[in-house]
């Protein structure tokens, strides 16, 4: 069962009572997932998990530590009160530590549907039925995943602090393969199981799958490439974890003397923002600070990065609850990027596209140069040449070595946002683009 807001505070009384700490904070959460696994067009394995967590932090002559139980009796809440005040007397004193944060206000973000949390083994393995009938249409073989559950997690301390978010989750992934020579991908998630659409999603992986046999082989270069969503999504993963304000602060990001500056082309727009309808998530930080939009990127520039509270104090600026659970050495990041797009589609741009390709997705992608954002990876499950504004045939992969802000100067068009998945990053509403002179370096063998 999920962990309901009386619930949770009935806890943090009983933490009350036991802790000793000059301040106490506790992160309280449980899970309920279960998930059914497909392959060779058949179902394998259906999994169920529930779980639950008390993590209580205390602070005691500026030296903070956490300790965590999964058992929510009597005895263990005392021993894992105990335990982190103990630890706590065992840290170095932090002088630039603050006081734990008062009472805040947050902003509904309802994520909860109980038909997600609510979803059978049956009506999943109905699902997957359908998918594996549509495999065997094509004489395709059907692989992938189909998830759903929920979730609750809560902050409290002795400040006042009271911070409670229930949400609804749901995955469907498949990949869709003729012989050994060719394979299609898709995936989506939602709160709203209804939304992922698997036999959309199915169709779509199957006609990659066939579009794409017999790839042949296009030697490596720099082309004009139309990235689809996951692809899009699984490079910018690499950039956004830079705008940080403590990787900005101590010289670990990209973005290190570069906030304010125009580092991108005119027709990049991004921003961080929970409350947008495609997003999920809670509507505060892992401090229980309330989560603001954030401008990162504005026709261009570098507008902002965000910021946990100590870094925002060094920085004599607001935070904007995007901090991570203290005590913790990354500061924060940005996880809720919405792109702005246009309403051009994907099939627009094969239109505007003399010669160039086609890429669903991206994988085994790497840092090669952190500060200008060199990635290296390769294409997968589906990539195709493009000539005289149709996709021609399918083409054998490739591997890239591409900057990801010379990449974004050179974008020619955009696609609408959509909510997106990858397998390299977090979830995004991003969109397809079309890009000049992406840099192909070798080719794979298949």
């Amino acid at each position: 069962m999920i962990l309901t807001r009386h619930q949770a505070e009935e806890l943090f009384k009983k933490v009350l009572k036991y802790s000793t700490a000059e301040e106490t904070e506790a992160m309280i959460g449980s899970t309920s997932f279960s998930l059914t696994r497909f392959a060779n067009n058949i179902i394998h394995q259906n999994v169920a998990e529930e779980g639950a967590y008390l993590s209580v932090r205390a602070v005691v002559d500026r030296r903070t530590a956490r300790a965590t139980t999964n058992k929510f009796d009597e005895e263990s809440i005392r021993r894992v009160c105990e335990a982190a005040l103990t630890l706590a007397r065992l840290q170095p004193p932090d002088p630039e530590m603050l006081p734990m944060p008062g009472a805040q206000t947050y902003r509904a973000a309802n994520r909860f549907f109980d038909e997600t949390a609510a979803l059978s083994p049956r009506a999943r393995a109905e699902t997957v039925k359908l998918v594996i009938d549509r495999a065997e249409k094509d004489q395709l073989t059907a692989a992938g995943i189909f998830s759903s559950g929920a979730s609750a997690s809560a902050i409290f301390n002795s400040r006042g602090l009271n911070a409670f978010h229930q949400e609804t989750s749901s995955e469907f992934s498949v990949t869709m393969m003729l012989g050994n020579t060719s394979s299609g991908w898709a995936k989506k998630t939602s709160p709203q199981w209804e939304e992922l659409n698997s036999e959309s999603l199915a169709d779509r992986a199957a006609r990659k799958a066939m579009d794409s046999r017999e790839p042949r082989e296009v030697p490596p270069g720099k082309y004009t490439v139309i990235l689809e969503p996951a692809a899009v999504l699984d490079l910018l993963g690499f950039l956004f974890f830079d705008f940080g304000g403590l990787a900005v602060q101590e010289k670990r990001s990209c973005l290190t003397d570069r906030v304010g500056t125009k580092l991108f082309g005119e027709n990049i727009n991004a921003k961080d923002d929970v409350f947008h309808p495609s997003q999920s998530g809670a509507a505060f930080d892992g401090e229980g600070m309330p989560r603001k939009r954030v401008t990162l990127i504005e026709k261009g520039v570098v507008k902002n990065v965000v910021y946990a509270r100590s870094t925002a104090h060094k920085a004599g600026v607001e935070p904007t609850g995007h901090g991570f659970p203290l005590p913790n050495e990354y500061g924060e990041m940005p996880l809720n990027i919405v792109m702005e797009g246009s309403k051009t589609s994907p099939e627009d741009m094969i239109r505007s596209t003399e010669r160039g390709l086609l890429v669903t997705r991206l994988w085994y992608i790497r840092d090669v140069d952190p500060y200008q954002k060199l990635l290296t990876g390769m294409t997968r499950d589906g990539t195709f040449w493009i000539e005289g504004g149709e996709v021609r045939y399918g083409v054998k992969n490739f591997r890239f070595n591409q900057s990801v802000i010379e990449m974004l100067s050179q974008v020619e068009s955009i696609g609408p946002p959509q909510r997106t998945s990858g397998e390299e990053s977090f979830d995004m509403v991003v969109p397809a683009m079309k890009v000049r002179d992406f840099n192909f370096s070798s080719l794979t063998t298949f």
